[in-house]
C-alpha cells in the first residue's frame, strides 16, 4: 500500500522528466523484496533461450510463462518466473520494458485476491501505458484497474474505469468484449440482472465476431449464473450445457469441473436427481481423468447431490474431506458447513449439526469481516493516499507559486534596472537639452547684451557730442549757468558757472551740484530738484561750501527730457531768465505741442510693456524691478514700500511734465537684458524703445 502511495508522490513532486520519475516508482514497485539469482532462476525456470539474448528477451520470455502459470493456476510457480524476471530487469543496463512486468504482478496478487496489493501494481501499470502511445494497452490496464475496484466494492470508481476503457477501445475502432462483460459483472454485483445480461450479451456478440468462442463461452457462463439466481433453472442449464461443449472442445477440463457444479445446481433448483447425478459423476470422471483438484463449489453441489439422493453419510465424509483441505480464507467454507450440517441433521447427529451450523456462521462472519477489512483497508488507504495528494499539491502550488514570485521578483528587479537605465538616460536628455537651452539663452543674452552696449556706445558718443555743442554754446553765454539731470548730477556748465560754484581747473562736469554747497544746503537742493517734475522754476538762496552766498534759479529744460537748467548768481535777483536764454540758443525748430503728447504716450507704452515683460518673465512685481535695476527710488511711504517716480510714468495723466525718458529707456533696456522671452515679445518691446529713441533724436533732445 505504501509503494502506491508513493507513486503519485514522485509525480506530485515534480521530477524533471515526469516520464523518467514514474518508471522509477514503478521499478520499485516491481521489484521482491529478495531478488533471486539471475542465473539459477533462469535455469529453473526451465526457458530455453540464447546465450547472447537481450535483458528485454529474457524479460518478456519469463512474463509469458507466468502468465500461463496464472491461467493453470500454478501462482508460485508463475512469482518465481516474476521474481526471475525482475532480477533480469535490475541487472540490465539499457533500456527495458517495464509495463509488462508489473501488469504480471498485478494479475498475480489478482488471483491470490490480493485487492489492495493488485491495484497498486494496476495502477501503475496504468500510470505507464497512459504515457506512451498504445492506447489498446491504456484500455486494458483501465479494464484490469474497474475489475479490480470492482472486487474492492468500489462499484462507481469500477464502472468510471470500465467506461473509459471502453471509450478508449471505441476511439480505437475496436470495443473489447472483456470490458463490457466486467461491467456485465458490477451490474450483477449491485443487482441489477437485466441491465448484467445486456451487457453479458454485447460482450458474448463481440467475442463471436472476433472469433474467440473460448471467452464467448466464459460470458455465456455469466449469464447462466444470472438466470440461475434469478430462479429460470431450464434456460440455465441449457447455456451452461452449450458452455461447458465448448470448454470440452477447447480442451479447458479445468472449466468443465466447474460448470458440471453450475449444472449441478441447476439440476437440484428444477428437482432433476438424476440429472444431478449424472453431471457429478461427469466432474468427478473429468477431475479423474485429467488429474484436476477438485474446487470448493463442485464438492459442495456434489455433497448437496449425495444428500438429497438418501446418502447423507458420503456427504459428511465428502464435506470434512474438503474442509479440511481449503484454506482458513476460502470463501466456500461457510457453505460447506452448512451442508455438513444439513446432512448430520438428518444423520440424527443434531450436536454435531449445530455445531456445523455454528461454525458456518462463524465462517461466513470472519470471511465478511476479513472482507470489511480488505475494503476498510484499502479505503483508508485510499483516504491516506488522497490526503497525501492533496499536501503534495499544496507543496506543488506553493513551489510553483515560489518560483512564479522569484521569477515576477526578477523580471521586476529586470524592468526596474531597465526604466532606471532609461530614466537615467531622460535625465541626462533632459540635463543636456537644459544645458543646450541655457547656452542658447546665455548666447541670445550676451548678443542682447553686445547689441546694447553697442547702441549704448553709439548713443553715449552722439551724447558726447551733443553735450560738447551743448558745452559750447553754454560758453558763449554770459550768464552762469548748468544743466542738470533729475539726480542733480551737472551734465554741462558754463564758465562762468564754474567760476561761481568754485570748481577750479577740474570743472563742475559729472559732478553733483551738493558738493559745492554748504551742508545745511544739500537737503533743500534735492527736495527742490526733486519738485522740478511737476513745477516750471524755483528759486534757492544758499551758501557755497566755502561760506560765500550763492542763489539758484531752478527751471525745467523745455525740451522735456527731464533735464534741468540751474542759474546761478551772486545776488538775489537775476535780470534775466537764464532759462529763456538757454531755451533760445538750443531749440530745435519743429517743437509742438502734439508732437510732445505723442511722446509722452510713447513713454507710458514703453514703461507699461516693460514692467508687464518683468511680471510674466520674473513672477514679481515693478518694486521688485525698481530695486534690482536701481533705477528708481523705492521709499516707504505710509508703513509700506512704494516706488513713487515709478508710478508716475504708468499713465499719461499723471505723467510728469519734464519726463525721465532716459530713465525710462534704462529700465526697458534692463528688461530686455536680464528676462527670457520669446521673439515676438522682444520685438515688441524693442520696437517701444526705437519708437521712443526715433522721437528723441528727431526732436533733437540730447
Amino acid at each position: 500500500m505504501l509503494l502506491r502511495q508513493l507513486i503519485f508522490a514522485v509525480l506530485a513532486l515534480g521530477a524533471t522528466d515526469p516520464v523518467l520519475a514514474l518508471a522509477r516508482q514503478c521499478e520499485r514497485v516491481a521489484m521482491p523484496e529478495t531478488m533471486p539469482d539471475q542465473a539459477t532462476c533462469m535455469t529453473r525456470s526451465g526457458i530455453e533461450l540464447a546465450l547472447d539474448a537481450s535483458p528485454s528477451s529474457k524479460i518478456e520470455a519469463l512474463v509469458d510463462a507466468a502468465k500461463d502459470d496464472l491461467r493453470q493456476a500454478r501462482l508460485d510457480e508463475a512469482e518465481a518466473k516474476l521474481d526471475c524476471a525482475a532480477a533480469v530487469f535490475s541487472g540490465a543496463h539499457a533500456e527495458v520494458p517495464l509495463r509488462g512486468l508489473v501488469r504480471a504482478r498485478g494479475s498475480l496478487a489478482y488471483a491470490r485476491q490480493q485487492m489492495p496489493e493488485a491495484l497498486t501494481f494496476l495502477e501503475c501499470s496504468l500510470a505507464l501505458s497512459s504515457k506512451g502511445d498504445d492506447r489498446l494497452a491504456e484500455a486494458s490496464d483501465l479494464n484490469a484497474v474497474g475489475s479490480t475496484l470492482r472486487r474492492l466494492g468500489d462499484y462507481r470508481g469500477a464502472l468510471r474505469m470500465l467506461s473509459r476503457s471502453l471509450d478508449v477501445q471505441r476511439a480505437a475502432g475496436k470495443p473489447g468484449g472483456a470490458v463490457l462483460n466486467n461491467i456485465g459483472d458490477v451490474y450483477r454485483d449491485l443487482g441489477e440482472p437485466d441491465e448484467a445480461l445486456d451487457h453479458y450479451d454485447d460482450a458474448r456478440q463481440v467475442f463471436l465476431d472476433d472469433g474467440d468462442r473460448e471467452h464467448a463461452a466464459h460470458v455465456l457462463e455469466s449469464m447462466a449464473v444470472v438466470m440461475l439466481e434469478k430462479g429460470d433453472a431450464r434456460q440455465a442449464a441449457t447455456w451452461l450445457e452449450e458452455t461447458l461443449a465448448t470448454y470440452r472442445e477447447h480442451g479447458r477440463f479445468d472449466y468443465v469441473v466447474r460448470v458440471s457444479g453450475w449444472l449441478i445446481r441447476a439440476a437440484l433448483a428444477g428437482g432433476d436427481v438424476a440429472a444431478a447425478q449424472r453431471w457429478k459423476a461427469e466432474g468427478l470422471a473429468t477431475a479423474t481423468e485429467h488429474q484436476l483438484r477438485l474446487p470448493a463449489s463442485f464438492q459442495l453441489q456434489a455433497a448437496r447431490t449425495e444428500r438429497v439422493a438418501g446418502a447423507p453419510a458420503a456427504a459428511v465424509e465428502r464435506l470434512q474431506s474438503t474442509l479440511s483441505d481449503l484454506p482458513a480464507s476460502d470463501a466456500e467454507k461457510a457453505g460447506l458447513f452448512e451442508e455438513l450440517a444439513a446432512a448430520q441433521e438428518i444423520l440424527g447427529d443434531k450436536t454435531a449439526a449445530l455445531a456445523s451450523l455454528r461454525r458456518a456462521r462463524v465462517e461466513e462472519n470472519a470471511f465478511d469481516r476479513a472482507r470489511y477489512d480488505r475494503q476498510l483497508g484499502w479505503l483508508r488507504t485510499r483516504f491516506e493516499t488522497a490526503e497525501r495528494d492533496r499536501t503534495i499539491e499544496a507543496l506543488e502550488t506553493d513551489n510553483r507559486l515560489r518560483r512564479a514570485e522569484l521569477r515576477q521578483r526578477n523580471l521586476m528587479l529586470g524592468l526596474t534596472m531597465a526604466l532606471a537605465v532609461v530614466l537615467l538616460l531622460l535625465v541626462w536628455l533632459v540635463l543636456q537639452r537644459r544645458r543646450q537651452r541655457e547656452r542658447l539663452v546665455q548666447a541670445a543674452r550676451l548678443a542682447r547684451k553686445e547689441e546694447a552696449l553697442t547702441r549704448y556706445r553709439r548713443e553715449a558718443d552722439t551724447l558726447a557730442e551733443d553735450r560738447q555743442l551743448l558745452q559750447n554754446l553754454l560758453d558763449a553765454q554770459d550768464g552762469a549757468t548748468c544743466l542738470l539731470d533729475p539726480d542733480g548730477q551737472l551734465l554741462a556748465t558754463s564758465r562762468a558757472a564754474n567760476e561761481l560754484l568754485g570748481a577750479g581747473k577740474a570743472g563742475a562736469v559729472g559732478r553733483a551740484a551738493a558738493e559745492f554747497l554748504a551742508a545745511a544746503d544739500v537737503a533743500a537742493l534735492a527736495s527742490a530738484i526733486e519738485g522740478m517734475e511737476d513745477s516750471n522754476t524755483q528759486e534757492l538762496a544758499t551758501t557755497r561750501a566755502d561760506g560765500e552766498p550763492l542763489y539758484l534759479r531752478l527751471s525745467q529744460w523745455p525740451h522735456g527730457d527731464g533735464l534741468i537748467v540751474m542759474a546761478l548768481s551772486r545776488k538775489a535777483v537775476v535780470s534775466a531768465d537764464p532759462a529763456a536764454t538757454a531755451s533760445d540758443a538750443l531749440s530745435i525748430e519743429g517743437s509742438e505741442a502734439d508732437m510732445r503728447e505723442a511722446f509722452r504716450r510713447l513713454l507710458v507704452e514703453l514703461m507699461l510693456s516693460a514692467i508687464d515683460i518683468w511680471e510674466r518673465s520674473s513672477g514679481s512685481g515693478r518694486l521688485e524691478l525698481a530695486e534690482k535695476s536701481r533705477i528708481w527710488r523705492v521709499a516707504v511711504d505710509d508703513g509700506r514700500l512704494r516706488a513713487r517716480s515709478m508710478e508716475r510714468y504708468l499713465s499719461v495723466a499723471r505723467l510728469p511734465k519734464n519726463p525721465r525718458w532716459r530713465d525710462v529707456l534704462r529700465t526697458a533696456y534692463y528688461v530686455l537684458e536680464n528676462c527670457s522671452m520669446d521673439g515676438d515679445t522682444q520685438s515688441e518691446l524693442q520696437g517701444h524703445v526705437d519708437a521712443v529713441l526715433a522721437y528723441t533724436r528727431r526732436s533733437a533732445l540730447f
